[in-house]
């Protein structure tokens, strides 16, 4: 004996008529309702709309909305490296400032990919986004060029670009660096190591400037500089080695430029023998999880980044409701955060 197979056919969506006649109101008050214009309403009103909404389970068309007013509520974010934790928590900050302010978030990683890079930027004025945030750590200049075209509001995060008019927020880089460098000083180190990927972003270039200048005040003391990729482990461990016995007899530290690279260096001196607190000291930009419970614990300087991401989203936000003011660059102070790393006794 068969049965017959039967479907079930979910319930027509509910439609702002419905909510209205349910309400016993008018299409026009629901829409008020819905569009924050709710002072413009009686709280009886506004208490039949809400029982109505409720009653139905009714979900507003965001494309029809966004039709009418012009807006679609989403805003980009466009993001080098999502492995980096940096990105991280810049990515946590703009999506909690996303939620207050009602509006949906769309992630766009771009694996540092210059043709990843280019399809999101499609993509997203495809979406009509309201706006884009970039945390362009490793994004290519003809990429940020190409952005210079779109009439998208938009803030960068870190860096800055010489040649784009456009927000920028991220850290006091000159303050950090002479903060890292002073701290190592003060600590009786005579020879310093700046450890950086290829100087092809501008807050690279800020910190090693700023760390030379202060180096420079020290005449007695001794300033080296390498760059790296961070795949590249073989080179790595020739800087570090060769840093080591041309200061043999000098105490010796290395900052690192980024947390990313502050990894791939303590996993190189543990490969050569070369232990941290004792041989050598260390201080990295960025405060990881694992940075106080690596050895004797690896001193950092800890970047605001939640609260750069949360302050890149509100900027965001004054430029798409049509805000005119100048530029704005806002610079956050860090912390610097000491371990053992760099006590050595």
């Amino acid at each position: 004996m068969s049965r017959a197979k039967t479907t079930q056919t979910p319930p027509p969506r509910a439609t702002i008529r419905d909510v209205a006649s349910a309400a016993k109101t008018g299409k026009t008050s629901v829409s008020r309702y819905l569009n924050g214009e709710q002072h413009l309403l009686s709280d009886d009103l506004k208490e039949r709309i809400e029982r109505a909404i409720a009653l139905l389970d009714y979900q507003p068309s965001q494309m029809a909305r966004s039709l009418k007013s012009g807006q679609t509520r989403l805003i980009g974010l466009i993001i080098a490296d999502i492995t980096n934790p940096y990105s991280v928590e810049v990515m946590r900050g703009v999506e909690a400032a996303c939620r207050q302010q009602g509006l949906t978030l769309l992630v766009c990683n771009t694996n540092n990919e210059l043709n990843q890079e280019k399809h999101y930027l499609q993509l997203l004025s495809s979406y009509r986004v309201d706006g884009i945030v970039i945390n362009a750590v490793g994004m290519r200049e003809d990429a940020i060029s190409a952005l210079q075209q779109s009439p998208v509001p938009m803030v960068l995060i870190d860096r800055k670009v010489n040649s784009f008019s456009c927000d920028v927020i991220g850290l006091n880089n000159v303050d950090a660096t002479r903060t890292v460098t002073q701290h190592l000083l003060q600590q009786g180190f005579e020879a310093i190591l700046f450890l950086s990927e290829p100087m092809t972003i501008n807050t690279r270039l800020v910190r090693l400037h700023t760390f030379l200048q202060e180096m420079q005040h020290q005449p007695q003391k001794f300033a080296a500089q390498g760059e790296v990729e961070l795949s590249d482990s073989q080179g790595l461990e020739t800087l570090l080695r060769d840093f080591a016995n041309r200061y043999a007899d000098k105490r010796r530290a290395v900052i690192s430029v980024n947390g990313a690279l502050t990894l791939v260096i303590a996993r190189a001196m543990r490969r050569i023998g070369m232990v941290w607190g004792k041989d050598i000291g260390l201080l990295g930009f960025d405060d990881l999880e694992w940075a106080e419970l690596a050895g004797v614990g690896i001193t950092t300087f800890k970047q605001p980044t939640y609260n750069m991401g949360y302050a890149a989203l509100e900027q965001l936000v004054t430029r798409i409701q049509g805000s005119n003011e100048p530029i704005q660059e806002h610079a956050f102070p860090g912390e610097l955060i000491v371990r053992g790393s760099t006590t050595l006794v």
